[in-house]
């Protein structure tokens, strides 16, 4: 599956009503053990060939989708870090890139801490080989190459694109709400995945990215079909003309999606794909 702008992109064909088609990667594009399925990678072969662009919309940073990409042969435009970063796959480069106000992050932490008390700490560094520190007691899902965090004050010796917080006894989603309610004033709180509740630079969201993304190519909101799995999402669905969840979505971005597909394991993009498609 390539990712190029398709030659017909602007125009609507073979019963495609969207001429972008935004997908998220974990929970959605990618089944549990990373892969894309034959399937869901032939719908989206045949949505760019009906003149449809295709755009990864991921919470993930650069270092952390390229190795995704590049399986899939995608060339055209992702982006990465919840908005932070429009990559162009094809000639390996970053496009836009945002950072966080280290200053602001600091004074959301504390307040946050004092809220709740001490956080366990991840934060990724800005750039196309930015690492990820992972500071003690920080439970990193999966097997991503990160770098260990051992003096704190490393976390703020180089630009940063988010910093992930984890606690020892608060879910995911009380957490993410005793962040916002503390600290949503100078930074942006989002969930994106099991134990992963991220501060963003205030503002920022996934529909930032995609949006300045779209402009490139000469789409817009109203061309937009979304498909994703989690809160992070919800901003992106609120832009789209049509937002899809997953079966396997967070129960507040299934409230605000207009349609529900299936399961990420059972090809829920390729099932919305090729109802469209006809």
């Amino acid at each position: 599956m390539t990712a190029t702008v398709p030659a017909a992109v602007g125009e609507r064909s073979g019963g495609l009503p969207y001429r972008l088609v935004a997908t998220d990667l974990d929970g959605t594009l990618l089944r549990s053990d990373d892969s894309v399925s034959p399937r869901t990678r032939e719908a989206l072969a045949a949505a760019t060939a009906a003149g449809a662009a295709h755009i990864v919309v991921t919470g993930r940073a650069v270092p952390w989708t390229q190795h995704i990409l590049d399986d899939l042969g995608y060339r055209g435009l992702a982006v990465c870090g919840q908005g932070a970063q429009v990559y162009d796959a094809g000639e390996r480069r970053l496009l836009t890139s945002v950072t966080l106000d280290r200053q602001l992050a600091g004074v959301a932490l504390a307040k946050i801490e004092a809220e709740v008390g001490p956080l366990y700490l991840a934060a990724s560094r800005d750039g196309l080989d930015g690492e990820v520190l992972v500071g003690p007691g920080y439970a990193l899902t999966g097997s991503l190459p990160a770098t260990p965090l051992t003096d704190a004050s490393d976390l703020w010796s180089a630009p940063l694109n988010k910093i992930y917080v984890q606690h020892p006894t608060l879910s995911d989603d009380e957490l993410a709400e005793a962040a916002q309610r503390t600290a949503g004033g100078f930074v942006t709180v989002t969930m994106a995945g099991e134990g992963i509740v991220e501060l963003l630079p205030l503002g920022l969201s996934k529909a930032t990215g995609l949006s300045l993304a779209a402009r490139r190519l000469g789409l817009k909101a109203a061309d937009t079909l979304a498909f994703g799995d989690m809160p992070n999402d919800i901003p992106m669905f609120a832009w789209s003309a049509h937002g899809v969840a997953m079966a396997n979505a967070h129960d507040d971005l299934k409230a605000v999606a207009d349609e529900v597909t299936a399961s990420h394991e059972e090809d829920g993009i390729a099932v919305v794909l090729e109802r469209l498609l006809g």
